[in-house]
């Protein structure tokens, strides 16, 4: 057994999904396990088993929320993250860049070292506490994820409402020596992320291909991208 093989994958799915729906659907982490590879399945607060606090600021911090969370497993662990994942990864992968081994985000971009863009937030939110513009189609899409069955809506506006966190300084990530695959699609909202991967010292960008922020996860391009950044192939 390789020194990989005793590393566990922590997976992490993206805003309105969940372990089961976004990782386990695709088989990915059955494909990680024929690899060699075990896998921590975690749903994010908010989300799927975990506990659902409707207050914005319970999810201030969810970065240390997943460091406690992975306190009982084991002292190293590789991460893939998408999307709210990605960015929680990417919050404790800076705060304590030893518990994890290699690291992939996806689904996040250059953004994350910008300035947000409190209207688009601000969209966001009208559009799930019913009150945006039934046009603007980008707002309503979250809508939708957070109207389907077994979703706590309050939970998922109360995520959209949390504490920003300030832009990254691309200095705090140039001291962080991890193996980092930043993994985006081309037709991302958050794209392009090229200036998130070079600020890391070993970071990779891969581009999907025709490939929108939610079929993401999905894509075969990304599963392979994975596997073979973590040696599971």
């Amino acid at each position: 057994m390789s020194a990989s093989e005793n590393v566990p994958v922590v997976l992490l799915h993206g805003w309105a999904g969940s372990f089961r729906e976004t990782w386990q659907s695709t088989g990915i982490d059955a494909l990680l396990e024929d690899g060699g590879r075990s896998v921590v399945g975690v749903d994010l607060l908010g989300h799927g088993d975990a506990d659902k606090p409707h207050d914005p600021e319970a999810y201030a911090r969810l970065d240390t929320w997943l460091l406690e969370r992975l306190g009982n497993e084991a002292p190293v662990v590789d991460a893939v993250g998408f999307s709210l994942g990605a960015m929680t990864v990417l919050g404790a992968l800076i705060a304590e860049p030893t518990r994890f081994g290699k690291v992939i985000l996806s689904g996040i971009g250059n953004g994350m070292l910008e300035e947000r863009d409190a209207e688009e937030g601000k969209k966001i939110i009208a559009a799930l506490e019913g009150t945006g513009d039934p046009s603007d189609t980008s707002a309503q899409i979250f809508a939708n994820y957070a109207d389907a069955p077994g979703k706590d809506k309050a939970a998922l506006t109360a995520i959209m409402k949390r504490p920003r966190p300030a832009p990254i300084d691309p200095n705090v990530l140039a001291s962080i020596t991890n193996d980092v695959l930043v993994v985006i699609g081309d037709k991302d909202f958050t794209y392009p992320a090229d200036k998130l991967a070079s600020a890391f010292p070993n970071g990779r960008l891969v581009v999907l291909r025709n490939t929108d922020h939610f079929a993401t996860p999905e894509s075969f391009s990304f599963i392979d991208a994975v596997l073979e950044f973590l040696g599971a192939v």
